[in-house]
């Protein structure tokens, strides 16, 4: 039983993932399961298919879905699409781009890691020049991490994909949209990404639990020549009409029901409408960060305005001021739960997250929180934060 007492009200949740989950999605997951011959299983299964087709902007890519989280959907492309041996170039966006290349080295094939300055997007030039370098073509794709959740820096894909078609290099080329789809424009037919990937607890607003591949025709070639020896990944055998052989084994029902019902919302409030809200959240958080910067130790980690995400914020203390102490300020007198730093950024930076299920009051809640815990603490900080923010958010 738990001892501790109730606490009046909402805790806001602005970590970058797990996202704030809308009540419609709580609802659908509150259904019982469906036994395997219900023809409604099927229907709800292509209807995930469908929306994340749509979201994405394919009309022909195979998506599969995955009981498993980011991590999860990161090694099924590493074992469909890498024999043994053959190399990754991994363009360096900070902790998630180091992890998703220490697991290819560690599904048995190679990495060559592009150097990473810290702050800063993954530079389209160097990728260009690092392609042309390999005469061999011994690359066999491009693994982009589209936003790096812990840096909150998100590169410019197109950009990339023009220094690949300029370098003639036949890598596929593969993105990671976990921390920015439904957050940040994405268009894969029209980007020339072979394979997208991603997972549920972000801008989907659905719980931590579902990762997805999107796989085009090239890509599913690739795949169907590789040797690696895989099983529950596989995308020749996912590849079916059967609901059994989609999931291998069971469908995880209950997060597809909430995948459903977050897919519905995003396209009853319309993509066009969702991505404006998410820019107009963007600009108040910004607006109350670089005011608070202009007076102390905060900073905005990113040091690229155009590179910084609409999904999550990375924020910098200097000297001396620690973020994880100010965190459990936010999180337990005033009820805000932000993020920290991960990997290298651990102990120097907390994150805002503002993708989702998100509007006016809870971004100024959570500011408000952030710069009142920063007081507690005694944080240098500029104090028009949250007046910025206001007027950012009255002029839409």
């Amino acid at each position: 039983m738990n001892s501790s007492p109730r606490i009046p009200g909402n805790r806001f949740l602005h970590s970058p993932g797990p996202s704030h989950v809308p009540d419609e999605v709580v609802h659908a997951m509150s259904r019982q399961p469906m036994d395997m011959a219900d023809p409604r299983l099927p229907a709800m299964i292509q209807a995930c298919e469908a929306g994340l087709r749509r979201l994405l902007q394919t009309e022909k890519a195979d998506v599969f879905i995955y009981a498993a989280n980011g991590h999860g959907a990161w090694e099924a492309v590493n074992v469909n699409l890498l024999a043994p041996g053959q190399t990754a170039l991994v363009p360096a966006t900070g902790h998630f781009s180091e992890s998703w290349a220490l697991q290819v080295e560690g599904t048995g094939a190679r990495v060559q890691r592009m150097r990473w300055t810290e702050g800063q997007p993954i530079d389209p030039a160097e990728l260009e020049q690092v392609l042309r370098d390999d005469k061999a073509h011994e690359i066999a794709a491009v693994f982009a991490v589209h936003t790096d959740t812990a840096s909150s820096v998100t590169s410019d894909l197109r950009a990339l994909r023009a220094a690949m078609d300029a370098a003639g290099h036949p890598a596929l080329f593969v993105v990671d949209v976990v921390a920015s789809l439904g957050a940040a424009p994405f268009a894969m037919d029209e980007l020339g990404v072979n394979v997208v990937l991603g997972a549920s607890q972000k801008g989907l607003m659905c719980p931590p639990g579902l990762g997805f591949a999107a796989v085009d025709a090239r890509a599913m070639a690739v795949c169907e020549r590789n040797p690696t020896p895989r099983f529950y990944w596989d995308w020749r055998l996912r590849k079916s009409e059967l609901a059994y052989r989609k999931f291998c084994g069971t469908p995880p029902q209950t997060l597809l029901r909430g995948l459903e019902a977050a897919l519905d919302l995003i396209f009853e409030e319309g993509v066009d409408q969702v991505l404006a809200r998410h820019a107009l959240m963007t600009r108040a958080v910004h607006a109350a960060v670089q005011s608070w910067s202009e007076v102390g130790a905060v900073q905005f980690f990113c040091k690229v305005p155009k590179a910084r995400s609409t999904s999550v914020t990375a924020i910098e203390l200097m000297g001396g001021a620690d973020p994880e102490a100010m965190r459990a300020i936010a999180r337990e007198r005033f009820q805000v739960a932000i993020a920290g730093g991960l990997g290298m950024l651990a102990g120097r930076v907390f994150r805002i997250g503002h993708l989702g299920d998100m509007n006016a009051a809870m971004i100024l809640g959570c500011l408000a929180g952030v710069e009142a815990a920063m007081t507690v603490q005694g944080i240098p900080h500029g104090q028009m934060g949250m007046q910025k923010a206001i007027e950012c958010l009255a002029a839409g």
